[in-house]
């Protein structure tokens, strides 16, 4: 599945010479404008997404699944999200502690592909305060073991492999080809 994933910087969306995606995920702090200019770019059939720290509170356009917390399924594959960072201020949108997401995540259902706009903690962090990811996330992939997780937030591209898990951390865009997962005994 053709997908364009996109986080965090505004100018680096809408850089990629690729017409008509399948997929487009949004990770988070990206303005609405970015988000419908890459709609628009890439013509994708489904878009999911996230939201930032710094998002303000307002509808996603008509065109977009928001993923918070929910499970959905799309072309063979369920995908799961979550919005926000670590509570790093008193107060802001999209801001959790370690110990409710720890909550959260311990009961969530597994999925084929997690959105975040987070990291999970101890992976693709930058510092140990604003960019702190979530220990709930980590402890979800050792859990379930989904087949992708991606996140924005570190401003980093990176994958790192944990367990079965590709965790993808993204800063503007990256162009992927998800892979449906395989059947068991070849059927």
């Amino acid at each position: 599945m053709r997908t364009v994933v996109i986080a965090d910087d505004d100018e680096l969306v809408g850089q990629l010479d690729v017409e008509s995606v399948d997929l487009l995920l949004c990770l988070g702090d990206l303005w609405a404008a970015t988000l419908e200019k890459a709609y628009i770019k890439y013509r994708p059939k489904k878009v999911f997404a996230v939201r930032g720290n710094h998002d303000p509170d307002t509808p996603f356009p008509a065109f977009v699944t928001h993923l918070h917390d929910t499970v959905e399924s799309y072309g063979g594959l369920t995908f799961g999200g979550f919005d926000g960072c670590w509570r790093y201020k008193p107060r802001g949108l999209y801001l959790y502690d370690q110990l409710e997401i720890s909550e959260l995540f311990s009961t969530f259902p597994r999925v084929d592909v997690f959105v975040a706009h987070n990291s999970p903690h101890g992976f693709h962090e930058r510092g140990g305060d604003v960019h702190q990811g979530f220990d709930g996330f980590r402890d979800y992939i050792e859990r379930v073991q989904p087949r992708y997780f991606f996140h924005g937030h570190q401003h980093i591209n990176q994958t790192t492999r944990i367990g079965e898990t590709e965790l993808i951390g993204v800063f503007g865009e990256l162009l992927i080809d998800l892979r449906l997962p395989k059947l068991k005994d070849g059927v």
